[in-house]
């Protein structure tokens, strides 16, 4: 049986457009074998497109009622995208752990602080970048990327999540500036180097094809090539879709595992019948065995 899953997905709990019980009927509808809810986690400081606290009691909630309504169709998870913040916000901060959540994702999406003391979200309008590459780096991309790079590494080393997502996404704000090249030996010496770091936990490396399906990157997050050294170094990865909508849980996958097959990679990992495990993966899907 071939098969696909997704396990980064946002709702209208988040900056998703609708309903969970949506996506789940486009999942069931599109024959996944398991797929999971990772909304936005709430984080300190205003932020349009995360959770508010508020209302983390009820995703948790409606998501159990879903892994229930529909067990017999499809195989259900929850979990949150979490921002690694130090000092402010991560995968072990208390009000994540008292969730039980199943999997957990781990983000960069803020680096440092304005002058006013607002984080700096680094993958969003380009214009706001532009303002906090000037006021907080001082016009330094180099500076900038090594940040990124360097909270990437201390996210698994001190607060690792199960999945790593969206690694190199910082590379969106290249889609509008050539901030910088990925061929440079100082970019790819950060590559290098976090690898190595990954490499030495058990965290997944997420194949995320929003980039692609978006129009925003002419490839996936992590970059090819990236993905040819997480090959050589055995690190274990999932394709994610990162959906926003319900018609976007699979977007991008066919043209993905074909990328992946290209490279070399004969296997992924995903989370099912409540675990981490390694499926033979085809340009149609994963091989999922009749026994599982």
């Amino acid at each position: 049986m071939m098969a696909w899953t997704n396990y980064h997905s946002h709702t209208n709990y988040c900056d998703g457009d609708a309903d969970p019980e949506i996506y789940i009927l486009a999942a069931i509808e599109e024959g996944l074998l398991a797929y999971g809810f990772s909304s936005h986690a709430p984080v300190p400081f205003d932020c349009k497109w995360t959770m508010n606290k508020q209302r983390i009691g009820d995703y948790s909630r409606y998501i159990d009622f879903l892994q229930h309504k529909y067990r017999d169709k499809i195989e259900i998870y929850k979990s949150l995208e979490i921002d690694y913040i130090p000092g402010v916000i991560g995968v072990s901060h208390p009000s994540i752990q008292k969730l039980n959540l199943d999997y957990s994702i781990g983000s960069i999406h803020f680096i440092d602080k304005f002058p006013d003391g607002m984080p700096w979200e680094i993958d969003g309008n380009h214009w706001k970048f532009a303002t906090g590459l000037l006021e907080i780096f001082q016009g330094d991309i180099k500076r900038v990327i090594t940040r990124y790079y360097q909270l990437t590494r201390e996210m698994v080393q001190k607060d690792c999540p199960d999945i790593i997502g969206h690694l190199d996404k910082i590379k969106i704000q290249n889609s509008f500036f050539e901030y910088f090249d990925e061929t440079e030996s100082w970019y790819k010496r950060e590559i290098e180097q976090t690898l190595s770091t990954i490499a030495q936990s058990d965290a997944i490396v997420e194949v995320n094809t929003r980039g692609l399906y978006k129009r925003k990157t002419n490839s996936t997050y992590p970059s090819p090539w990236i993905l040819e050294r997480i090959h050589d170094l055995n690190i274990p990865v999932t394709i994610n879709s990162d959906s926003h909508r319900p018609e976007e849980i699979t977007m991008g996958f066919e043209e993905t595992a074909k990328l992946l097959d290209d490279i070399g990679f004969k296997r992924v990992r995903a989370f099912v019948n409540g675990y981490w495990q390694d499926f033979d993966l085809n340009r149609n899907g994963l091989a999922i065995p009749v026994a599982v």
